[in-house]
C-alpha cells in the first residue's frame, strides 16, 4: 500500500548528537478536532485517509517511513542562557516535499515525554494546541511568514497544570524546526564540527536558493538577518505580538515558530505586553525589532569558531548585525506607506507614520479598525472619516493628522478607488482577536467546536469585508478584555 506520508527525511541522517530518538507516547482515546485538508493535499497527502487514521495524528501509530525524533537545541531565554533544552514535548516525525519540491517537517507537538522533557509531562493541553492552530493559520492567511497546522486531535486524557485540563496533540508543519539555538547547542559543547555540519545541512536542506559562497557562515548570518528584518516588520505591520522571543523560538529561515502566549494588539501601545511571564516588557510590541537584532548577535556568537580565524569575517560579521535596524526599517515603512496608502516613497514618510501610531496611543485607537477604516478615505473630507474617527478619544487627534496625510496623497495624485482597493489588501478586515480564540477555547474545553471552525472560515479570509461575520471585526467590550495570554507548558 502506498505510505499515508511520503517521507524524505533529511535530518535524521544527521549525527546521532543532533537529536534523541524519541517515539511518541499513545493516548486512550484519540478523536479529530480539524484537519487542514488544503495543507495535506499541498503535502501529498491524501486529507481523507489522514482523518480516518487519527492514530498517526494522536502518536498512537507512527506511520511507514516515519523516523520520530526529538531535535537538540539550547537557547536564550529571557536574556538567560540555557545550553540544554531541545523538544521536550515534541517528537518530529520526518519531512515531506510538497509539489514545488519544499522540505517541510511534520512534528507532533504534545506527545509525551522525550529525553529533552527536563521533568515535564510532554503533554500540551487543548487551549494552547487550538491557540497556535488558529493564530498560524490566520498568520499563513495574512501573508506571514509561518509554520502551519496539519491537525488537532483531542487525547481523552487529562492534562495537570494549575488545574486538570483537556489533552490534545497538534501537528505542526514547518519549513524547518532549525533555531538560532540549535546553533547554540553546538557552540555552547565547543562542537565546531558539528557547527560546519548544521551549517551545511540548513545551507543545502532549507536555503538552496542562495548563492554559493566561499564564506558560508557569512551567507547565513546575512540571510537570516534579512529574514528576520522583513518577519518583524510583517508583524508589526498587523499588530501582531510574538511574546517569546527566545532564540530557542527563533527560525532560521525566517518564519514565525513555536506560538504560545502569542497576541494581537486591540487598542495600539507600543510597550504593550500580553505574556505572563514577560515580566519586564522585554518582548513588548515596540521591543521586536531590538530583539530581532538581540537573536542575530546571538546567532553570530554562535558561528564564532567558523569565522574567527579567517581574515576580515569578525569585522563583516558584525557589519551584518549593525545592518539590522536599518533592513527592518526599510522593511517596516515599506509596509506602512502600503497600509497608507502610498505608492511614491519620501523621506517625511516615517514622521507621518509615527505621527499617527502616537497619535493612536495618545487615544487609545484599536489598531486593525483603524488601519481597515483609513481603507475607505477619499483624499477629501467626507462621511467615511466618521468610522476612522470613532476608533479615538478626541477625534481632533486624527482630523490634524488627516490634512497632513491627505496633503501627502495629493503630491502623489493617485486615484481614490485603486488606491482604497490597494489598502485594503494590507489592512486586514480581521484578525484573531484575543477574546475571541480565549471564548473559542473555553466552548472547545467544553466538547463546542463549532466556534472554532467558525473563526477559521472567518480568518481564511482576512481581507474581504463580509457583512455576516461583522462581529468578529469588533475590538472587545470592557468586561471581554484580554489582560493576558500564557504558555501551555
Amino acid at each position: 500500500m502506498t505510505p499515508l506520508i511520503p517521507f524524505d527525511n533529511g535530518y535524521a541522517r544527521l549525527p546521532a548528537r543532533f537529536f534523541a530518538p524519541s517515539v511518541p507516547a499513545p493516548v486512550t482515546q484519540p478523536e479529530l478536532i480539524v484537519l487542514n485538508a488544503d495543507l495535506a493535499r499541498d503535502l501529498g497527502i491524501d486529507p481523507e485517509r489522514l482523518a480516518r487514521d487519527v492514530a498517526v495524528l494522536a502518536g498512537n501509530r507512527v506511520p511507514q517511513g516515519a523516523e520520530p525524533i526529538a531535535l537538540a537545541y539550547a537557547g536564550h531565554q529571557f536574556g538567560g542562557f540555557s545550553p540544554r533544552l531541545g523538544d521536550g514535548r515534541a517528537v518530529l516525525l520526518g519531512q515531506v516535499r510538497d509539489q514545488a519540491g519544499t522540505s517541510w517537517d511534520i512534528q507532533l507537538k504534545g506527545s509525551g515525554v522525550t529525553p529533552f522533557s527536563r521533568g515535564g509531562d510532554g503533554r500540551a493541553w487543548m487551549g494552547p494546541v487550538l491557540r497556535e492552530y488558529v493564530l498560524s493559520e490566520a498568520m499563513h492567511a495574512l501573508g506571514v511568514p509561518t509554520t502551519r497546522a496539519l491537525a488537532a486531535v483531542s487525547t481523552g486524557q487529562p492534562v495537570y497544570r494549575r488545574q486538570v485540563l483537556p489533552g490534545a496533540v497538534l501537528t505542526r508543519v514547518a519549513r524547518s524546526h532549525v533555531r538560532v539555538g540549535t546553533f547554540e547547542y553546538f557552540a555552547a559543547r565547543g562542537d565546531e564540527e558539528g557547527l560546519n555540519t548544521l551549517l551545511a545541512h540548513v545551507l543545502q536542506r532549507y536555503l538552496p536558493d542562495l548563492p554559493a559562497s566561499d564564506t558560508p557562515t557569512l551567507a547565513l548570518l546575512a540571510e537570516v538577518g534579512r529574514r528576520q528584518a522583513a518577519l518583524v516588520a510583517h508583524w508589526m505591520s498587523i499588530g501582531f505580538i510574538h511574546g517569546v522571543m527566545n532564540t530557542d523560538n527563533s527560525s532560521v529561515v525566517g518564519d514565525t515558530i513555536d506560538y504560545g502566549p502569542c497576541a494581537f494588539l486591540d487598542e495600539y501601545s507600543a510597550n504593550k505586553v500580553f505574556s505572563s511571564i514577560d515580566h519586564q516588557g522585554r518582548y513588548a510590541y515596540g521591543n521586536q525589532p531590538h530583539m530581532g537584532q538581540w537573536n542575530l548577535a546571538a546567532l553570530a556568537r554562535a558561528t564564532l569558531p567558523l569565522i574567527q580565524d579567517k581574515p576580515g569575517q569578525l569585522e563583516a560579521a558584525q557589519a551584518i548585525i549593525d545592518s539590522f535596524p536599518s533592513a527592518f526599517n526599510d522593511q517596516s515603512i515599506r509596509r506602512m506607506r502600503a497600509k497608507l496608502g502610498l505608492a511614491v516613497a519620501k523621506p517625511e514618510d516615517a514622521e507621518l507614520v509615527a505621527d499617527l501610531l502616537q497619535r493612536m496611543d495618545d487615544n487609545h485607537a484599536d489598531f486593525t479598525n483603524t488601519f481597515r477604516a483609513l481603507s475607505a478615505l477619499s483624499g477629501q473630507p467626507d462621511d467615511a472619516d466618521d468610522a476612522v474617527r470613532a476608533q479615538f478619544d478626541h477625534p481632533a487627534g486624527f482630523d490634524s493628522w488627516a490634512s497632513k496625510w491627505r496633503a501627502r496623497l495629493a503630491q502623489e495624485g493617485s486615484e481614490d478607488a485603486p488606491r482604497q482597493m490597494q489598502m485594503r489588501q494590507v489592512n486586514p478586515a480581521y484578525i484573531p482577536r484575543n477574546h475571541q480564540v480565549e471564548a473559542m477555547i473555553q466552548a472547545a474545553v467544553r466538547g463546542d467546536y463549532a466556534p472554532l471552525h467558525t473563526l477559521l472560515e472567518v480568518l481564511k479570509r482576512p481581507f474581504d469585508d463580509r457583512e455576516q461575520w461583522a462581529a468578529y471585526a469588533q475590538p472587545p467590550q470592557s468586561h471581554e478584555i484580554v489582560h493576558q495570554t500564557f504558555c501551555g507548558t
